[in-house]
């Protein structure tokens, strides 16, 4: 038996659905000592990982020329919600090779809405 089976996550509507290449808007509660702040991190989505209460999402962006990645439970109460700013077309599931590029070697292609791709 196992614990998904008895506890069921309920999905965070403030959540949308994203996928890798996106660049996204992370807004998540920090508390420090007795406040707590809303603190935004935006960056691209390189990785995805599915899994029920597991599931976690991998965002990196670059802050004073140091690469930063930081991981997020879309499941976890901290987080406040997430917004899509751009879709990125790629070719993969995982974009580690991200993490090798810098300036405009890292910059993705803006996928086209479907509705877009269908008139060609």
């Amino acid at each position: 038996m196992d614990i998904s089976t008895l506890v069921r996550p309920e999905p965070n509507p403030n959540i949308p659905v994203i996928s890798p290449g996106d660049t996204v808007k992370v807004s998540i509660r920090a508390k420090e000592g007795q406040r707590e702040r809303s603190q935004v991190f935006q960056g691209v989505v390189i990785r995805v990982r599915k899994g029920g209460v597991n599931a976690n999402f991998t965002v990196r962006r670059v802050a004073y020329g140091v690469g930063v990645e930081r991981t997020f439970f879309p499941h976890s109460p901290s987080l406040e919600k997430v917004e899509v700013l751009r879709h990125g077309k790629v070719r993969r599931a995982k974009l580690y090779y991200m993490r090798g590029l810098t300036a405009k070697a890292a910059r993705l292609k803006e996928r086209r809405p479907k509705e877009e791709r269908k008139q060609d």
